[in-house]
């Protein structure tokens, strides 16, 4: 089992910047791919960035490349989401997400563990 708790949203002004943190506890040893997914009021919940925890891979959705990155810190079982020049179109719910084995899936359905969510409002 893993536990993730998400921390860090809040609200910004477009073009505004914010980090969040996505704290992991449990069997943090075995080879997970940690993801970020948003879901906006009325849509489906969307991927957005994921990383292999053991390598450092990392994949985005095309709507943030270049303007979000994630990394991970291994010691402090915590996985980050750098959001700059953010957009009101970022509005949304920000979920972290754990899969056991391969980081290049993007469907919510694949992950197994989910944390509570951190609201971002982006305003323009």
């Amino acid at each position: 089992q893993v536990q993730l708790v998400e921390s860090g949203g809040g609200l910004v002004q477009a073009g505004g910047s914010l980090r969040l943190s996505c704290a992991a506890s449990g069997r943090t040893s075995s080879p997970y791919a940690m993801g970020w997914f948003r879901q906006a009021p009325g849509k489906e919940r969307e991927f957005v960035a994921v990383i292999s925890w053991s390598g450092g891979r990392t994949y985005y959705a095309d709507s943030v490349k270049g303007r979000f990155t994630i990394s991970g810190d291994n010691a402090k079982n915590t996985v980050y989401l750098q959001m700059n020049s953010l957009k009101p179109e970022d509005t949304g719910l920000y979920y972290c997400a754990a899969r056991a084995g391969t980081y290049y899936v993007t469907a919510p359905g694949e992950y197994q563990y989910w944390g509570q969510g951190t609201q971002v409002t982006v305003s323009s």
